[in-house]
């Protein structure tokens, strides 16, 4: 019987439709398991992704040389030039370059030093002239970016 005074009818409250009743799927009843895995599988989707996003990515930048000898705008001894530029990140030294111009404007390829540490380019210059120098130097970072600069430097008398 219809208790609301707003519907004036004796006719039992009508049933559950199919549809509904299928989308209220209890334990043990038909078809239970294959929800139940639906929301499983669904579920370990989510949690795999929200690791995923929350795990630390290594940051790939480009190689920055954060410590150099020369030294920027630095003054150095007149005599043989030892060359350290130790950058940010591994480098690829085969592909890495460095270069010198002398205070007359000529430029000169500076061989590289094999072996040492990945973040490290070595190289030695024979006696330099006084003068204002530009070493330039061009590394291929590991996470293959070209990245390039200079550092300007002084030999005294």
């Amino acid at each position: 019987m219809c208790r609301n005074p707003a519907i004036k009818s004796n006719a039992p409250p009508p049933a559950m439709t199919t549809a509904a009743s299928s989308a209220m799927t209890l334990p043990g009843a038909p078809g239970a398991t294959a929800n139940m895995r639906k929301m499983l599988r669904n579920l370990a989707a989510l949690l795999l992704l929200g690791t995923a996003a929350a795990l630390p990515v290594p940051a790939l930048a480009h190689a920055v040389v954060v410590k150099a000898q020369p030294a920027l705008d630095q003054e150095v001894a007149a005599g043989p030039l030892d060359i350290r530029l130790e950058f940010n990140s591994r480098i690829d030294k085969e592909r890495s370059r460095l270069q010198l111009t002398a205070p007359d404007g000529t430029r000169s390829d500076v061989p590289i030093a094999e072996g040492g540490e990945p973040t490290v380019l070595m190289a030695q210059v024979p006696a330099l002239p006084p003068g204002a120098y530009t070493l330039r130097w061009q590394v291929l970072a590991v996470d293959g970016h070209i990245t390039r600069g200079d550092i300007p430097f002084t030999v005294g008398e």
